[in-house]
């Protein structure tokens, strides 16, 4: 590459990797921010689930913003809005403010930013190049998610998560102060925002993932928590339909738009492609996979085992370092493997990774095999987002460069808000069951306790520690044997329940191979040199 060419990937690459920084530093700073603001745990999983749920909501709409402005322009002002959440993050006074601050106006940020990131860099680099930029993006990316542990957990452990979010604000100004040596464009005529098709896309998306989000507190079908009980089920269910529903009205919305030669949201002739449909849908199972993993494991290191946050940081240091190496190594291997061949090594290895997880989680964390698992889970993920950013924009021509980096963040966004959602719902969901079985098997335990045990799991439950359960039972005035009984079951359910999710996990695993099909089957042609002067 030549000089210019580093600098744009450099300028790039540190905004893709405060894309996903302060995200990993969420998921390890649980327990403090549960603390910070006086909430629970699935109150913080809704926060962290609605991050991404704006990303995904928005970020097709995003990269329509990308056609219209300008890619830099959008690229600019997405770091704006991002660097101004930011700000706010570090000075929230509460679970609205965190909302705000995070959770929205940094989504919003971000979901201009990315697609206009993917874009941009399909413009500044052809053939080989190309790839390896989509690699190191994705290295980068393993870097976000190795320093954010890390970083985050050091730094709330003895001081505070906020100065993570002041050091972005700094970090988004000299982005911006060097942005002029990206590419510039002017955007591209006629094109235009379909607002009715943009509220539609965020609308059926948010009923979808609040459902699922929901699913943990109303049930899946026979109602616990519900706010009202159609026909004597869940809500949840009937959520997560109109959602579809929505999303159903969307696509027939922009198939009418099309019709009628206007501009739609998203041009689903896109869709038709093939390497494109893949690449998409291998995107939405590695995010749902990876978050989904990454919300049930914090909670082993956090709750089950009392690690603070720089400790559980340390312990899941060797995904996001060998994540991070994959990446870069993996974007190499394309111009000898096809990136079909590769993302299904990188799903055999993430296979592989949840059988060793499921057999590492125990009452005391054995910290090598634990260590192992979580290397592996790096490579096997390392390999995938090594090709598919690469897949998917070379799939389309630069008129859709934007469009596809929007659906790619969409696929991407879906995935981490619909895996924190859906490993969360499952493992609170198998906690409810499993506890609820065995203080109802257990003959040390009264029927009036098991009654009022009964009474406590129809309100909202949170994942809590152990000693938290023991003090909750004292307070309640039960005897030491009763206490002990509970005590005990809760422990075994926790145990059960997180192996559940990443069980879950597994199967998520398997699944994602059916939609590699149609990823290419041959390497990556190297880029002829250059004609000699004449």
């Amino acid at each position: 590459m030549s000089r210019g060419d580093r600098r744009i990937l450099a300028v790039l690459g540190t905004a893709q990797f405060l894309m996903v920084l302060d995200q990993a530093v969420m998921n390890v700073s649980i327990s403090q921010l549960v603390s910070d603001f006086h909430t629970d745990v699935t109150t913080i999983q809704a926060v962290i689930a609605l991050y991404s749920l704006v990303m995904a909501a928005l970020m097709i709409a995003g990269g329509k913003m990308g056609d219209i402005w300008g890619r830099r322009r959008a690229f600019s002002i997405g770091l704006a809005i991002y660097g101004t959440g930011s700000a706010l993050t570090a000075v929230a006074w509460g679970v609205p403010a965190l909302l705000l601050g995070w959770s929205l106006l940094e989504g919003i940020g971000a979901a201009l930013v990315l697609p206009a990131l993917v874009a941009l860099t399909a413009r500044s680099f052809e053939g080989p190049a190309r790839a390896l930029a989509y690699g190191v993006l994705g290295g980068v990316s393993g870097a976000g998610i190795a320093v954010g542990p890390i970083l985050g957990g050091w730094v709330t452990t003895n001081l505070t998560w906020r100065i993570v979010f002041v050091g972005e604000v700094l970090v988004v100004i000299a982005i911006l102060l060097a942005v002029r040596v990206l590419p510039k464009d002017r955007g591209q005529p006629g094109a235009e925002l379909d607002r009715v098709g943009a509220v539609l896309c965020a609308l059926g998306l948010a009923l979808v993932v609040f459902g699922v989000l929901q699913a943990s507190t109303w049930g899946w079908l026979a109602p616990r928590n519900s706010p009202i009980t159609p026909f004597g089920f869940s809500l949840a269910p009937f959520v997560i339909a109109a959602g579809l529903a929505v999303i159903g009205g969307f696509r027939a919305w922009e198939r009418r738009r099309e019709r009628l030669r206007e501009q739609p949201l998203v041009h689903f002739r896109l869709l038709s492609i093939p390497a494109m449909r893949s690449g998409l849908t291998t995107f939405l199972f590695q995010n749902l996979i990876l978050m989904g993993v990454f919300f049930a494991i914090p909670l082993y290191l956090q709750v089950v085992q009392g690690f603070d946050a720089f400790q559980t940081g340390l312990r899941m240091l060797p995904v996001s370092v060998t994540l991070f190496v994959t990446a870069l190594v993996g974007s190499r291997l394309a111009a000898r493997y096809p990136a079909r061949t590769i993302v299904r090594a990188g799903l055999t290895l993430l296979l592989a990774a949840c059988l060793l997880l499921l057999a590492t989680i125990k009452p005391e964390i054995e910290t090598v095999p634990f260590g192992v698992a979580m290397a592996v889970l790096g490579i096997g993920m390392g390999l995938i987002v090594s090709q598919l950013g690469n897949v998917v924009q070379s799939a389309v021509g630069d008129e859709d460069r934007s469009e596809a980096g929007g659906l790619q963040f969409t696929a991407q966004q879906l995935g981490a808000s619909l895996g924190t959602a859906l490993i969360g719902a499952i493992v609170i969901s198998g906690l409810i069951a499993g506890f609820s079985g065995k203080v109802a098997s257990d003959p040390r335990v009264s029927a009036a306790v098991k009654q009022q045990v009964g009474i406590k799991l129809e309100g909202n439950v949170s994942f809590v520690s152990i000693d938290q359960v023991r003090a909750g039972a004292r307070a309640e005035g039960l005897d030491s044997q009763s206490t002990e009984a509970i005590v005990e079951s809760y422990a075994d359910a926790q145990l059960t329940a997180l192996k559940t999710g990443l069980l879950v996990a597994g199967l998520l695993v398997c699944a994602a191979f059916f939609a590699t099909r149609n990823l290419p089957s041959e390497a990556q042609a190297p880029r002829p040199p250059p004609a000699a002067a004449s």
